[in-house]
């Protein structure tokens, strides 16, 4: 039975493509910051005193699925793992920063998705697609032909095994916008594009997407 994350990934990739102009998620910086109750306080409170088995504890608890979320940014299993310690070190270091306005699986996976996005800056991210179609309105249209959506049979690990066959650049916007939340200006934001490229980026890595699980059924 598949997890209430996959179920609202199923549920937005379902009802959304190819018009997809329904979110899940609200802009992050517009949210107004609130304390929330956190299953995994006590642990976290331990592990900022440098309880070594309480940090274990925590580890086991997140490893696998912030492992996920490195593997849909940097697509290789042994970066992949690189990056989940390193995110983790940097949590553990950087504990006193964690004020409780989320809780501390969302504080850990934006560490966790900026340490992936820093590893390919590092391996030279290759944003080609997105650079070459330029900052023209225009491109933010839809496209001339459509996809029928209701050809293809839809699920989650279709989804994320069709996501790693695309081209990084359109890989990395899908993984950001569908499975981690972020909105097109944020994501600009993080890869230093114009929000317009990035939705253009988006909407060819959809169509690219499409055409892979077509392909793949």
């Amino acid at each position: 039975m598949p997890n209430f994350l996959q179920w609202q990934i199923f549920f937005y990739v379902s009802c959304n493509i190819p018009n997809l102009t329904v979110s899940f998620t609200r802009k992050h910086s517009q949210l107004e910051p609130k304390l929330y109750i956190d299953k995994h306080i006590e642990l976290v409170e331990r592990c900022r005193h440098n309880d070594r088995k309480a940090q274990y504890e925590l580890y086991k608890l997140y490893a696998k699925s912030m492992l996920n979320v490195c593997m849909r940014v940097v697509n290789h299993s042994a970066e992949a793992e690189d990056v989940l310690q390193e995110a983790f070190v940097d949590a553990f270091s950087n504990l006193h920063s964690f004020k409780g306005e989320s809780t501390f699986g969302a504080w850990l996976k934006q560490i966790v998705v900026n340490r992936a996005l820093n590893h390919l800056r590092q391996r030279k991210l290759q944003l080609v697609e997105i650079e070459g179609y330029g900052d023209d309105d225009n491109h933010d249209i839809a496209d001339a032909q459509p996809y029928d959506d209701e050809e293809v049979q839809w699920n989650v690990e279709r989804v994320k095994r069709g996501l790693a066959l695309l081209p990084e650049g359109y890989r990395v916007v899908l993984s950001l916008y569908l499975f981690e939340g972020y909105d097109h200006e944020e994501i600009g934001e993080i890869l230093g594009i114009s929000e317009t490229t990035s939705r253009t980026q988006y909407m060819r890595g959809k169509k690219k997407l499409l055409e892979i699980l077509r392909n793949t059924e």
